[in-house]
């Protein structure tokens, strides 16, 4: 064998024997929300090309998160409803938030240009009761004089456990109290009206192919799908549009030190120029750790995330979290531990 051979072959040697070798690929699981799917891709993305570690995130929906994180068939799940911590505990789980964007309703009419509609947030709840079937109602046209609307009212809600279903219809429980009363609060309701599709994209595909459908979607998807949004009356009396701005206004004020499990709900914030359905999204893992090293990448991908991801947040129509913010989930991270209590991170 020539000398350069024997090189060639001692190196291919060593590489095979090192326990992580260059071509290795490590894997994490997660699952649950669709509301951040487009962030997640995104920040997924650019960390297998900067650490050639894949995360592979399955958009299911965030009552499938719940339930895949509590059987331990992921490395994490995600959620736009918070647990509340006496669930938390039942579950040994340890949560915090990972992105902040909103919750817009969308609509398919050819009278009216994308953020021209005007909607209350009662209006909009009658709608979705079934009390306003159609668009030219006395209600709708009050609110749009010089508009032409006519035909009827398509409702398209989630027919799936929602994270996005349960801050649309939080926030229509603060602003009708015969939404509170008729129809509740979660993940999954009891819908009074309307045809249902699969996550964010299968009513964004309902919208889009049902002319006069209104539904709701997480605000990145009424963007890739030039969806018509609408604007929205907030707590303060003013009409405000759906954006990145309007969704900072709303979690300006968000007591995350102060909520159990960091579980902050953030629909109907004052503030004039507040977006009203606005929403963090949640990341749940175990706090005694199955796989501490699953875990422990899981938790250096959102390390990265939060370090590296915001420029990307930005352009999605997301809104990072704040540093302060940051350095709180770290001290939740801590919480996750291996089985003889050292933190994985």
């Amino acid at each position: 064998m020539r000398f350069s051979q024997k090189i060639v072959a001692a190196a291919a040697l060593v590489a095979a024997s090192l326990p992580f070798a260059a071509s290795a690929q490590t894997t994490i699981t997660g699952a649950g929300a669709t509301f951040p799917f487009p962030i997640y891709a995104k920040w997924a993305d650019e960390y297998k090309k900067s650490t050639n570690v894949a995360m592979n995130y399955q958009s299911i929906g965030s009552g499938g998160g719940i339930k895949q994180i509590q059987s331990k068939t992921v490395d994490f799940g995600a959620s736009d409803m918070p647990l509340k911590a006496e669930d938390l505990a039942k579950d040994g789980l340890v949560q915090f938030p990972a992105i902040i964007g909103g919750v817009v309703p969308v609509t398919n009419l050819d009278a009216v240009k994308p953020g021209e509609l005007k909607l209350t947030g009662p209006v909009l709840a009658d709608i979705f009761l079934g009390k306003i079937k159609a668009w030219n109602d006395k209600a709708i046209a009050d609110l749009n004089p010089g508009i032409k609307l006519e035909g009827p009212i398509t409702v398209v809600r989630r027919s799936d456990g929602s994270g996005t279903t349960f801050v649309f219809v939080d926030y229509l429980s603060k602003v009708s109290p015969e939404w509170k009363s008729k129809v509740g609060v979660g993940t999954a309701v009891a819908w009074p009206e309307g045809v249902g599709g699969k996550g964010n994209e299968g009513v964004a595909q309902y919208v889009q192919r049902i002319k006069g459908a209104i539904g709701y979607v997480e605000y990145a998807y009424a963007k890739k799908n030039k969806l018509d949004h609408i604007q929205l009356k907030n707590r303060d009396g003013q009409f405000v549009q759906p954006e990145e701005a309007s969704f900072a206004a709303a979690s300006a004020g968000a007591d995350w030190k102060g909520t159990p499990g960091m579980g902050v709900i953030l629909t109907d914030q004052p503030g004039a120029r507040s977006w009203p359905m606005t929403s963090a999204s949640f990341i749940l893992m175990h706090a005694k750790a199955a796989k501490p090293e699953a875990s422990k990448e899981v938790l250096k991908f959102f390390d990265w995330a939060f370090k590296n991801g915001q420029k990307s947040a930005i352009e999605l129509d997301y809104v990072p979290l704040p540093a302060a913010t940051v350095t709180l989930i770290g001290a939740e991270w801590k919480k996750i531990t291996d089985a003889g209590g050292k933190a994985v991170f």
